[in-house]
Formats: C-alpha cells, sequence, structure tokens
C-alpha cells in the first residue's frame, strides 16, 4: 500500500459513520459546511468532558503543580463568582496576561457560562491595548501584574471597567484578587450557550493598521478540536498501516505531555495545542518566556512529548551547543505552528533526535486553528507541504477573478467549512472582502497537488510573519509616519536565520529634518509592540520609488536594501 492510499485509509477509520469523528454536511446559519455531525455543542461541553480526568496532572508552572480536579474546582469558583458579578451570556471578559496557569482556567469558567474571552496581546503597549478595550467592550479584565500597570495609564478611558488582578504585589488600581474570585467555589453554574455564539475574540494583524478582532464561535473552536484529535487519529493509523498492522478501529494518539512556548493569546498554543490536549487528558508545562536552555531542562524533567513553538525555537534546540547535557529523548515530535518550518529543518528533526518527527501545522486565527497539517515520514518525503486538509475544512486555489484552479496551478487559498470565524466585530465591510459565501480568503498564495496537499509559496501582501507574530507593514508605517520628521516610508519583511523574518523599514525625511535610528525606535516604543519595531532601518536621500498608480514599490526596495548597510 502506497504512502497516500494508507493514509486515506486512516482519514477514513477515523471520520467513519457513528464515531465522534463522523464527518458530513452542518447547517450553520443557513449554509450547509462540512462539520463534525457528532459533535459537542460547546466549548463548555469539551471542559465537561476533561474534567473526567480528574487526579491526572494538568498544568505545571515552575513548582507549582495543578491536576484536572484541581482546576474543575478553580474553573467552577472563577464562573460562580463571574455570574454573581452580572457576567451573562454573551458578555465579554478580556484577559491579558503571560502564560500563566489562570490564563487557561480564566479562559474555561469564561465560556462555561456562555461568555466570551477577549484575548488581549500581552506584548501590546497602553495604546494597542486600549483600541482593543475601546472595540470589542469588555465588562471586565483580568491582568496580570504588567498587564494591570499598561491598563493604569489609560484607564481613565475605561472608568467602569471591572479588574481581576493575577499574580500582583502592588497595584494601584481597585481590582479583585484572583483567588478571591476563586474561593467563591460551588459546582460550575448551568448555561444554555448556542454553538454558533462568541466564544473569543482574538486580534489578528490587518492591512488597515489596526488589528481586528476575529468572532471564534464555540461551533469553530470545537470543530478545531476534533479536528486535532482527527489529524492526530488520522497519523498514528497511518503509521500503523505503513508498519503493516491490519486495523479494524483507528489508532489514538496518546494524550500530550506539551510544552507551552508560544503565547496563549493565539489559536497555536490555546485552541490547538491547550484547548485541544485537554480533553485528550494532556499535560502542559508553561513557559514564562522563550530560553532554549530552560526549555531544554523542562524537556528532560518533565518527559516532553511535544512542543507549542515556532519553527526557530525548535532550531534554536537542535543547534545550541548545551544541548547533549540533556535527556530530549521524550520529543516524538518537534516543528512548529504560526511560521512555516524551513524544508532543511524538516530533514534536521529526524537527522539530529533520538525518535521525534517533524511536525507543522497551518492555520489561522480565522479558522480557530488548523488548516492543514502534515508530520512524520509524509512530512520528511514533503518538506515543502503544508500538509492535507483537516476533516471539516475543503479547500481550492483561485485565480485573481476568483475561479478554481486546477491541481498544481498557484493562486489564492480559499477555505470554507465549520471552523470559519463568524466575522470580524465592528468591520462588517472587512468581513464581506475575507469571507465570499462562506470561503474564506486567505491571503495566502499556493497550490494543491493531485493528492490534497497543499503548497504555499507566497503570503498575503506587506505581511510580516517575525517568529509566529503577523505584522502588517500598514501598522508599522503608521507608527513611524507619526514622527515629525517622516516625510515618506514603507515596512517590509527582511529575512532572518533565527525570526524568519525581521522587521525593515525604508524612510525619506522632510526637507532639513534630522532622526536617526535609535531616535525613531525610542518614538515606536510607546506606540507599537517591541516585536513591531524595525530591527532594519534605512534613511533614504531620495524619495522612494513609486509605480504609475502613486504605490511605493516595496519589492524594489526589498530587493535592493543590504541589511548590512541598515542602520
Amino acid at each position: 500500500m502506497s504512502s497516500i492510499a494508507s493514509f486515506e485509509a486512516a482519514k477514513k477509520l477515523v471520520t467513519q459513520p457513528g464515531s465522534l469523528l463522523e464527518v458530513g454536511q452542518v447547517d450553520v446559519a443557513g449554509q450547509s459546511l462540512l462539520g463534525y455531525v457528532n459533535a459537542p455543542n460547546s466549548m463548555r461541553d469539551l471542559w465537561m468532558l476533561a474534567t473526567g480526568h480528574g487526579e491526572a496532572e494538568y498544568l505545571v508552572y515552575l513548582d507549582e503543580r495543578m491536576t484536572y480536579r484541581d482546576a474543575a474546582e478553580c474553573v467552577a469558583g472563577f464562573a460562580n463568582w463571574l455570574v454573581g458579578q452580572g457576567i451573562v451570556p454573551g458578555d465579554r471578559v478580556a484577559i491579558a496576561m503571560r502564560n500563566y496557569p489562570e490564563w487557561m482556567l480564566a479562559h474555561w469558567a469564561i465560556n462555561s457560562i456562555g461568555a466570551v474571552v477577549v484575548g488581549l496581546n500581552a506584548w501590546w503597549v497602553a495604546d494597542e491595548m486600549a483600541y482593543a478595550l475601546n472595540d470589542s467592550q469588555p465588562k471586565m479584565l483580568i491582568g496580570d501584574q504588567q498587564r494591570l500597570a499598561t491598563f493604569a495609564t489609560v484607564s481613565e478611558q475605561f472608568p467602569d471597567m471591572a479588574l481581576v488582578s493575577v499574580r500582583t504585589d502592588d497595584c494601584s488600581l481597585t481590582t479583585t484578587p484572583w483567588q478571591s474570585a476563586v474561593a467563591t467555589g460551588g459546582d460550575l453554574p448551568a448555561a444554555e450557550i448556542d454553538p454558533d455564539s462568541e466564544a473569543c475574540i482574538f486580534y489578528t494583524s490587518g492591512t488597515t493598521g489596526r488589528p481586528k478582532g476575529a468572532q471564534l464561535t464555540h461551533r469553530g473552536c470545537v470543530a478545531n478540536v476534533l479536528n486535532v484529535a482527527a489529524m492526530g487519529g488520522i497519523y498514528a493509523s497511518h503509521r500503523a498501516l505503513e508498519a503493516g498492522q491490519a486495523l479494524e478501529a483507528p489508532v489514538s494518539a496518546p494524550p500530550p505531555v506539551a510544552l507551552i512556548a508560544t503565547p496563549l493569546f493565539h489559536v497555536t498554543a490555546n485552541n490547538c495545542i491547550m484547548q485541544a490536549g485537554t480533553v485528550a487528558g494532556g499535560r502542559f508545562i508553561l513557559m514564562y518566556k522563550w530560553d532554549p536552555v530552560e526549555a531544554m531542562r523542562l524537556i528532560d524533567a518533565e518527559k516532553i512529548t511535544t512542543m507549542s513553538a515556532v519553527p526557530m525555537m525548535s532550531r534554536e534546540i537542535l543547534t545550541h551547543p548545551d544541548r547533549d547535557e540533556f535527556d530530549l529523548g521524550s520529543l516524538n515530535a518537534m516543528g512548529g505552528g504560526g511560521a512555516a518550518m524551513q524544508p532543511d529543518l524538516v530533514g534536521k528533526v529526524a537527522a539530529e533526535t533520538k525518535r521525534a518527527k517533524p511536525a507543522q501545522g497551518y492555520g489561522m486565527t480565522e479558522v480557530c486553528g488548523i488548516i492543514s497539517y502534515i508530520a512524520g515520514d509524509i512530512f520528511l518525503e514533503r518538506p515543502s507541504s503544508a500538509g492535507p486538509m483537516v476533516p471539516t475544512l475543503e479547500g481550492k486555489c483561485v485565480d485573481a477573478d476568483g475561479n478554481k484552479l486546477a491541481p498544481n496551478e498557484v493562486g489564492e487559498v480559499c477555505v470554507r467549512g465549520t471552523p470559519v470565524i463568524k466575522g470580524y466585530i465592528n468591520r462588517p465591510e472587512a468581513t464581506a472582502e475575507t469571507i465570499i459565501e462562506g470561503w474564506l480568503q486567505t491571503g495566502d498564495i499556493g497550490y494543491f497537488d493531485e493528492d490534497g496537499f497543499l503548497y504555499l509559496v507566497d503570503r498575503a501582501k506587506d505581511m510580516i510573519l517575525r517568529g509566529g507574530e503577523n505584522i502588517y507593514g500598514a501598522e508599522v508605517e503608521n507608527a513611524i509616519f507619526d514622527h515629525p520628521a517622516v516625510l515618506e516610508c514603507v515596512a517590509f519583511a527582511v529575512p532572518d536565520d533565527r525570526l524568519g523574518e525581521e522587521v525593515g523599514a525604508a524612510i525619506h525625511l522632510k526637507e532639513a529634518a534630522m532622526l536617526d535610528a535609535p531616535s525613531l525606535r525610542e518614538h515606536l516604543a510607546s506606540r507599537i509592540a517591541a516585536f513591531k519595531v524595525p530591527r532594519y532601518v534605512w534613511f533614504l536621500a531620495e524619495p522612494l520609488p513609486r509605480n504609475a498608480n502613486g504605490k511605493f514599490l516595496k519589492r524594489e526596495l526589498k530587493d535592493v536594501l543590504d541589511p548590512e548597510s541598515a542602520d
């Protein structure tokens, strides 16, 4: 049996009629979309399933350890407190903190009463935080010490905002401490939840220069969790079939022991690793911030099997001079999400580890998580591929006129199915432009081969992908243009071995104006998050080149500007 034939046989086993993962047509707001016909109704239902893991260890942070039973008590107590504060289904509650255990506990509690999680980027400066809070209008903000300090500088804009403090030593604001709220206790309160109601709002960068709030639904998030489970089962069953086993039922992927090294305010760590792994009974080790030596120590100590990481993190481990001082043999998968895994890294994972296989998910906030997934020997055979589509998404590539293209023809990647978001809050035009008759226009350029495997060849215009963080040039440009000395500027991606891409900016100043790179970066520090501030800056004596329509020629600038000559 060929690799592809056994893969299709594995997929048929996993999604067979009568199973939890049976795939069929599901009605969503009058549209017939691919979905799991036996799916749980809501994120609350998924959490109720997870609480059955009882005394199994759930969350690990530094020297803190929490079982599923402990977590269930915290979630129920906080949920009761939220209800007592007047939070009802449909209300929004923002979370702004590092990867603390409280992130996930608050998330499950909010969703379990039908309220909506608003995930705020922990790296945002005050202006960015204020924008998202004004845009999403949450009734409450749950924050750690640093995020509450940021909020304090704009708190006069939100006089009625209720605040919950997490791990704070000193706070100038009036807050309810997390431990006091959790101490409410009790059983999880009852709630009726519409599967097509909002479960979460995550912000994704946009070409307007301000991020858009994507409306992830309960149905979409549940579908993503089941897609992760399905792909794990498909690849496990595929390996068994390739080894010559005769299967009458699919092979289940074991519960993960996962290192969470990427932020929980993104779908990679939150939806694809934490949500999916929680239902499976996984154990999660949370990192405050990325450090390759600490990551290797944790892999060794906790016998971690997989990592929530961007590819540069895997590369840093594989190339670290101290790697042999740690036992990394528990890893069975390395790779990443949130950024494309370079083909050379695919082979390095297999060649330089004891048993870890390369793995990569391609996804978007706009589909609540993953679009396609590739792992193991299939990935080694097709190191440039993003893999096959998940079961509840159909995909196509289209030309400039929207016509579907044949296999191996390059065009914009479009996907449709139950994981696709409802839209963007307060952005009806952006929603209408992005989701057309159920089809999400990803902005990514690629093609499908004859076997249905997706290959990405380019990305949305103007987007910079730095270490898994999406940065749109317009957002950086708008902040640069705030400086009175700047006449023209463009921002674009500069290749980087460690992060994949870094931010570069070409600037032409007003006549007789003075500005240097350190002063520019100081100006930007209060306007955009640190990861968006350009590493490479070129000050050009001549006006920036334009095309006949007056648009700056970014590609031409990228081709001629040498990073070695940047400030």
